[in-house]
């Protein structure tokens, strides 16, 4: 496979990935740590990186923009839960530094 259709490939998994999350509105960034590790905050943070080195100039809010599909405090209000105090222990112990 030559590095183009590698890299269109690789962008098309990447926006179907996007889809998924706003598809999937119901999974709190807080399950996708406990559970994978990473969230859409992160996302965006490995966006805004990836275009620095390229010497794009995009700030951490339109990465969100772009990761939530909406400005971050309207998708926020609409959709963000309170975390549950299990949900919280759970971050807690997976982040805890020994």
């Amino acid at each position: 496979m030559d590095q183009q259709t590698r890299t269109e490939i690789e962008a098309a998994v990447f926006r179907r990935l996007l889809e998924h999350l706003d598809q999937r509105k119901d999974v709190q960034n807080i399950d996708l740590m406990n559970l994978a590790g990473f969230c859409r905050n992160c996302l965006s943070k490995w966006y805004v990186a990836a275009a620095a080195q390229r010497n794009e100039d995009i700030d951490y809010e339109q990465a969100r923009e772009l990761v939530y599909g909406e400005p971050y405090a309207d998708w926020k209000e609409k959709h963000q839960q309170e975390a549950s105090a299990e949900q919280l222990a759970r971050f807690q112990a997976a982040n805890k530094k020994d």
